[in-house]
This record gives structure tokens, C-alpha cells and sequence, in this order.
């Protein structure tokens, strides 16, 4: 379960056996968890996360896209 970026208190995470779907980062903090698909940046899950943290959440992995797609396509031996 590689961590990419821990900040603000969320964790920015993949599992490692998700290599056969599409580019995505998971984000937990406290209970809560989501799932933001990579391109196009887009909530596939949320359990636990209010809608404003959802705004926010999202905005970051837009911010940070390029480094999350880049540490998948590393973790899973994807050439771009």
C-alpha cells in the first residue's frame, strides 16, 4: 500500500493489487476515505468525507495529478 503524499492530515495511497484498473489515488483521514480516478480527475468512492472536504480533496489531486499517475505508472511497470 504505497503512501504518495501525506499532507494536511489526508494520505494519498494506492493498493498495490490495483494495477488492472484505470489510474487512481485513494486518500484517507481518521475514518474516512475516498477514491479520485486520474484522468479525468473524478470521485469514484467516498465513505465518510462531507462534501466541502470532497471539494477540497479534489482540488488537491487535480494540483498534484501529474506525481500521482507518475508513482502508479512506476508502482505498476506502465510505460506511458
Amino acid at each position: 500500500m504505497p503512501t504518495i503524499l501525506r499532507e494536511r492530515g489526508f494520505r494519498f495511497f494506492f493498493f498495490s493489487l490495483e494495477g488492472d484498473e484505470p489510474p487512481h489515488v485513494h486518500v484517507e483521514k481518521g475514518d474516512a476515505c475516498a477514491k479520485f480516478w486520474l484522468n479525468p480527475v473524478e470521485l469514484a468512492q467516498n465513505h465518510g468525507f462531507r462534501g466541502h472536504e470532497l471539494s477540497r480533496l479534489r482540488r488537491m489531486v487535480l494540483a498534484r495529478r501529474a506525481t500521482f499517475e507518475e508513482a502508479w505508472h512506476e508502482h505498476f511497470g506502465v510505460e506511458d
